[in-house]
């Protein structure tokens, strides 16, 4: 089967490579254009493109879909099927209905539930206790299109977005290979059930509120990691939570109810066992130690300056 694969971080460089191993033929590599990375700015290739350099493939990175030359391009060259997954960009109808069998889209959530931006995050976030990848049709509205194959995997307690990431790049990788034997034999199913949106998640999404529960923060900080991260203000710079565990615990939401053997806070709910932290400008340590080296005194509030 000839395929377009449109895809632009680490997520969807496992189906590219499944792809690539399968019994199919790799058309075109598409993905976000080049970024200015680091201190110095310099540009870098994203990590499916860098892929495609390695296996052979050839490779597009269009500032535009609708004009210029890319869509000629991509009508032209006649494919069965493009597999679009994280390439961060919506397809216009004509590069959706170019291909002979359409655009499958690997989405990492049970559609309908958390359609949108950042279906992982959303998930851990929710409390949810289980998700995986759907590979659905794509059609011009958000996460709609009907579905082929549909796979669930349960979600351990204590997992972090970035530990999902892994999990759910893998599967979607089989659940591609899935979609690709089935797309030109049978129609896929509609989406059932109520639908849920995760909206986009920015640095102020990892901001903690100390009068929320402390499951609610805990998933927070775990739904956050390793991107933006759980972080409240400081003294001198957002104080980084790394890990934490829900624990018991009663005060004004904020105050430090312990320093050791372990640093407690108070929540609206309960309290948090900082097991982890990073302050602004150094290095991870203990809650524990970070305690006592910040000279926090049990019953006072957590100090804080806002920026």
């Amino acid at each position: 089967m000839r395929v377009i694969f449109m895809g632009t971080p680490d997520f969807a460089v496992p189906t590219l490579r499944a792809i690539h191993r399968a019994d199919h033929e790799v058309v075109l590599v598409v993905a976000q254009p080049d970024r200015p990375v680091g201190r110095g700015q310099k540009l870098r290739s994203p990590p499916v493109i860098q892929v495609a350099r390695e296996l052979g493939l050839p490779t597009a990175q269009p500032k535009a879909l609708r004009s210029g030359p890319f869509p000629e391009r991509y009508v032209g060259l006649q494919a069965d099927v493009s597999v679009v997954i994280a390439y961060g960009r919506i397809l216009p109808a004509r590069l959706l209905d170019a291909p002979a069998h359409g655009c499958i889209n690997l989405h990492a959530s049970l559609l309908p539930r958390w359609r949108g931006a950042a279906p992982i995050q959303a998930a851990i976030l929710a409390g949810d206790t289980q998700t995986g990848v759907c590979a659905q049709r794509m059609v011009e509205a958000l996460d709609e299109g009907p579905v082929y194959v549909r796979r669930t995997v349960a979600m351990p307690p204590r997992i972090t977005a970035g530990e999902l990431h892994d999990t759910l790049a893998e599967l979607s990788a089989q659940v591609a290979l899935e979609a690709l034997a089935v797309v030109a034999e049978r129609e896929p199913e509609p989406q059932r059930g109520p639908s849920t949106y995760a909206t986009k998640i920015d640095r102020q999404s990892g901001r903690l509120d100390w009068s929320a529960p402390a499951d609610v923060l805990d998933r927070t900080i775990r739904a956050m990691t390793p991107w933006p991260g759980g972080w409240v203000p400081w003294r001198k710079g957002p104080l980084k939570i790394l890990r934490a565990r829900p624990t018991q615990g009663q005060g004004a939401p904020g105050t430090v109810l312990s320093t050791s053997p372990e640093l407690r806070i108070a929540c609206g709910e309960g309290a948090l066992h900082l097991e982890e932290v990073c302050p602004p400008g150094r290095k991870a340590v203990a809650g524990a130690d970070f305690a006592n080296g910040a000279r926090l005194v049990p019953g006072e509030p957590l100090p804080h300056q806002e920026s």
